[in-house]
């Protein structure tokens, strides 16, 4: 079966639309925000918390970033308002990084001052290997005004190592996920290219320096064998459980994740929403062949 999915994977691009919307149901909230908000309470009563993420970095013009920004502040007033229990993440690139990276800065600001007056957070998501320092830089910038602003790093990048020490000086909260954009090999930790289980050891060690610095560590991962390292790991050391929280996508390896909220860990939920759904859901079923499996199960019946 898993050569099954693999394969499948692989045809994604040449799968029906409307196949795709279909299976994206499970992981996407929904098209509009009080879709989101419904499983955000959902989610909350089950003992989770949320990380909510409006789906759409692909923008081409600077009045569609400002959209971007209007939207996430909304995001904010509503969980404010509702009492729940969610953050946001954003891409850099949604507010237009890569067209006026002064104004991507002043929007983002815009809405750390806005989280920061409903005392919440804002995680800047990691994007592919021509944002990376890019929104490093932007990241630096950003936390030296707010405290409220975290980071992702990709695990799957050689630089990474040399990314993270600054970071860690400052005690900053990170996020460390496999990473899922295609890149150059050359970019890339050993044998990252086909074989995602070579990440497994570069992650691990990423998240045990967080654990010896002291930040605070979204680890964002559904790797059973990754998962268990690192609770043997924070065990062995004894990191206090508050220092960490599992991350995870909505809809993905839920037994998993009701496992680890059961042994006492948080965990957070990652939860998409919105109208451009096709371009993450391809993404996800790219980086996980098994959910792509599902596809090949719905046209034939199963």
């Amino acid at each position: 079966m898993q050569l099954l999915d693999t394969l499948v994977a692989r045809a994604i691009p040449w799968a029906p639309r409307a196949l795709i919307h279909k299976i994206s149901r499970r992981y996407i909230a929904g098209d509009n925000l009080t879709d989101a908000l419904h499983r955000v309470r959902q989610l909350n009563a089950q003992g989770f918390t949320v990380t909510l993420d409006v789906l759409g970095e692909t923008i081409s013009t600077l009045p569609q970033a400002q959209a971007t920004a209007d939207t996430y502040m909304e995001v904010l007033h509503a969980v404010h308002e509702q009492g729940l229990q969610a953050n946001i993440s954003i891409k850099p690139s949604a507010f237009g990084l890569l067209l006026e990276a002064q104004q991507c800065e002043q929007l983002i600001a815009r809405v750390l001052d806005t989280a920061e007056r409903h005392r919440n957070s804002v995680c800047l998501d990691m994007e592919d290997a021509s944002c990376t320092q890019k929104e490093i830089d932007l990241f630096m910038r950003l936390r030296a005004r707010f405290g409220n602003v975290g980071l992702a790093l990709q695990a799957y990048l050689l630089r990474t190592y040399q990314d993270l020490e600054p970071l860690l000086h400052k005690a900053h909260t990170l996020r460390i996920c496999k990473g899922i954009y295609r890149e150059d090999r050359t970019h890339l930790v050993q044998d990252a290219w086909r074989d995602r289980s070579a990440i497994n050891e570069h992650f691990l060690k990423h998240v045990e320096r967080c654990f010896d610095a002291g930040s605070f560590v979204g680890i964002a991962t559904h790797d059973a064998a990754l998962i268990a390292s690192i609770v043997k790991t924070a065990r062995k050391h004894g990191i206090d459980p508050g220092r960490f929280e599992f991350q995870m996508l909505l809809g993905v390896c839920e037994p998993l994740r009701d496992q680890l909220l059961d042994m006492g860990f948080k965990v957070r939920v990652y939860v998409p929403f919105g109208k451009d759904w096709y371009g993450y859901s391809t993404r996800r079923l790219n980086e996980n062949p098994r959910i792509a499996g599902y596809i090949a199960k719905a046209l034939i019946g199963l």
